[in-house]
C-alpha cells in the first residue's frame, strides 16, 4: 500500500467473529432487528463489543432524552456522521422533532431550559476537553442537574467519543438514514 491510498475498513459479518460475539450479534439482532456496522466493526476485538454494550448499558442518573442530548452535541463536534445519524434515528424514538434534533446538534435547546443548560454545558466540556467554562457549569447547576449528574455526562461524553473517533478513523458504512449536514 502506497501512501496515498487510502485504507479500507470493513465491517465484519456474524461468521467472522468469536463465538461469544455472535452470541451478542444474536442479542442485538433480536433486540434492534438488525446489527448496527458501529457494534460489528467493535466485535473485530474479541472483547470490545461486550466492554462498549456495558459501558452504553450502564445505569445512569441521566434520562435517555438527556443522553440523547449528549450524544447529539458530542457526535456533532467531533464530526461523527455515523453518530450524527444513529443518534438523529434515536431522538426521535425519544420524541425529539426533527428541528429539535437540529438544533441539539448545535449545541442549544432553546424548546426546553433544562436541556438547554446540558446541551451548552455538553458543547462546552467537548470543546474544551473537559474545561467547561464557568458559565456553562453554573447554568448545568442552576438547571437542577447535581455533581452525580455531571459524572454521568462526562461518562456518555467519552463514551460517544470511543465511538465518534472508531468512525472517523475508519468510515464504515453508515446503516441509518443519513443525518443532514449543518
Amino acid at each position: 500500500m502506497t501512501t496515498s491510498e487510502k485504507r479500507t475498513f470493513t465491517v465484519p459479518t456474524r461468521a467472522e467473529v468469536s463465538a461469544n460475539n455472535q452470541g451478542m450479534f444474536d442479542n442485538l439482532q433480536k433486540g434492534l432487528g438488525f446489527v448496527p456496522n458501529l457494534y460489528a466493526y467493535f466485535a473485530k476485538n474479541d472483547t470490545a463489543l461486550g466492554d462498549y454494550l456495558t459501558l452504553q448499558n450502564r445505569k445512569s442518573t441521566l434520562k435517555a432524552k438527556e443522553r440523547e442530548v449528549i450524544n447529539l452535541v458530542t457526535s456533532q463536534i467531533n464530526g461523527c456522521s455515523y453518530c450524527q445519524s444513529a443518534h438523529t434515528a434515536l431522538g426521535k424514538m425519544n420524541g425529539f422533532a426533527d428541528e429539535q434534533i437540529l438544533e441539539i446538534r448545535k449545541g442549544t435547546a432553546s424548546f426546553d431550559s433544562k436541556l438547554d443548560a446540558l446541551a451548552k454545558f455538553t458543547a462546552s466540556a467537548v470543546e474544551n476537553r473537559g474545561r467547561a467554562t464557568e458559565e456553562s457549569k453554573e447554568a448545568f447547576f442552576g438547571a437542577g442537574y447535581n455533581e452525580a449528574n455531571m459524572i454521568d455526562v462526562i461518562i456518555v461524553v467519552g463514551d460517544k467519543i470511543i465511538s465518534n473517533y472508531l468512525h472517523n478513523l475508519t468510515e464504515f458504512e453508515i446503516d441509518f438514514p443519513v443525518a443532514e449536514k449543518l
